[in-house]
């Protein structure tokens, strides 16, 4: 049986990569795409979102609900130093499907609470929207079946600060909200999960590239500009953290070893903003998060060979591809 989940993302790089987990895995049955504040301009984010749905052969398949457009309380803050307009530059033709005119905030608590206990959401940007979401209905939290969260790291290093993960660190409030809320949470911490266990260095990357298919091609430039900055910051590879999350969900058969966790997030600290204190049941606190410590990484890596060979056909001509 397909699983029916959310992606609440603020797409750009593997944001899109992770739309595609969700589009065209058997196993994902995607009900619905919520753009939150994050990544790159929220327009740019929504022009990623469709342009992958395009790529995927499913253009106007999926609604697309627009959220939060800042954090709760502070400055937005983009990483668009890293990853360009996220999209590596294509461009397509957005005639046609809009977004819908509910807001995500209301989509999210709607529809889980039109199937309780059924729904999954996979959190891969700032957690502002869940947030909000659980603040305007208590009954969210229990409604939703699991909330899978791309954030954080597990007592390590930062990367956007040397102590914070960009979704954290972007909305803390949020963050922190959503670990006191009462959720059945999964991490998928930047480091050590992401950073040491899902990065694909030149050979891998060849191999992808030789795919051939659209969807390769798109993978190729849509992780350009990241790969680029990766280098520089001595990561000899591109990072998948957020198709990483997606595809756990899915696939639990790629988790080698996960842990109860007390997860709480730094919000007042000058130079500790969105840490993420992971406490591992020695200092008295109820654990509130499994984190994720260990992945078949050669498997995941494999998953998503096999995925981007699929054949697909975009509706729209995509320039650059």
């Amino acid at each position: 049986m397909a699983t029916a989940l959310i992606i609440d993302t603020d797409t750009a790089q593997d944001d899109c990569v992770a739309l595609l987990v969700g589009l065209l895995d058997p196993r994902a049955d995607l009900r619905a795409i919520t753009m939150v504040a994050g990544n790159v301009g929220f327009e740019q984010q929504v022009r990623n979102a469709f342009l992958t749905l395009n790529v995927a052969g499913r253009f106007g398949e999926v609604p697309l609900y627009l959220g939060c457009r800042r954090p709760l309380v502070r400055e937005w803050v983009s990483a668009e130093n890293v990853h360009g307009d996220g999209s590596g530059g294509l461009y397509m033709d957005h005639s046609g499907p809009e977004p819908d005119s509910e807001h995500a905030v209301d989509a999210l608590v709607r529809m889980a609470a039109e199937r309780p206990g059924e729904l999954s959401i996979v959190a891969i940007g700032p957690l502002t929207n869940i947030a909000m979401a659980s603040a305007k209905d208590p009954a969210f939290v229990d409604n939703v079946k699991s909330l899978y969260v791309m954030g954080g790291s597990n007592n390590g290093r930062g990367n956007i600060t040397a102590a914070a993960e960009f979704n954290f660190y972007v909305d803390p409030e949020a963050a922190k909200a959503v670990f006191s809320a009462g959720f059945d949470i999964t991490v998928v911490p930047w480091d050590p999960l992401t950073l040491r266990q899902a990065v694909f260095g030149r050979r891998k990357l060849d191999r992808i590239a030789a795919l051939g298919t659209p969807l390769s091609a798109f993978f190729t430039r849509v992780c350009a500009a990241t790969l680029d900055f990766d280098r520089k910051v001595g990561i000899d590879g591109t990072t998948h953290p957020d198709s990483l999350t997606a595809a756990l969900l899915l696939h639990p058969e790629l988790v080698r070893k996960v842990s109860p966790y007390h997860v709480d997030v730094e919000t007042a600290g000058e130079l500790t903003r969105g840490y993420s204190a992971m406490s591992w049941g020695v200092h008295g606190l109820k654990a509130n998060a499994q984190v994720i410590e260990e992945i078949d990484a050669e498997g995941f890596y494999e998953y998503l060979v096999a995925l981007l060979s699929r054949s697909t056909e975009p509706a729209h001509a995509i320039q650059g591809l």
